[in-house]
């Protein structure tokens, strides 16, 4: 339990604060409005920045770097 707790209060940075923001914009929105779908949505903004999860949480997203290696290219 405490690795859960250590795991939401450290490691905040801007992408996590925004997707938090963007988040409660969205839900306190849905609710203004009643729409659920809007609602489902921002909530999953939310879960995303308190769980630090995302599209690059995991490290795949990394672009490749523009190096070749000879054994890489391909002979025409």
């Amino acid at each position: 339990m405490l690795n859960i707790k250590q795991m939401i209060v450290s490691n905040w940075h801007f992408m996590r604060v925004l997707r938090l923001g963007a988040g409660l914009f969205i839900a306190y929105q849905a609710w203004q409005d009643g729409t659920i779908l809007v609602g489902l949505l921002g909530s999953i903004f939310i879960f995303q920045a308190i769980s630090n999860t995302g599209c690059c949480a995991s490290g795949t997203c990394a672009v490749q770097s523009g190096k070749e290696t000879r054994n890489s290219r391909h002979n025409n």
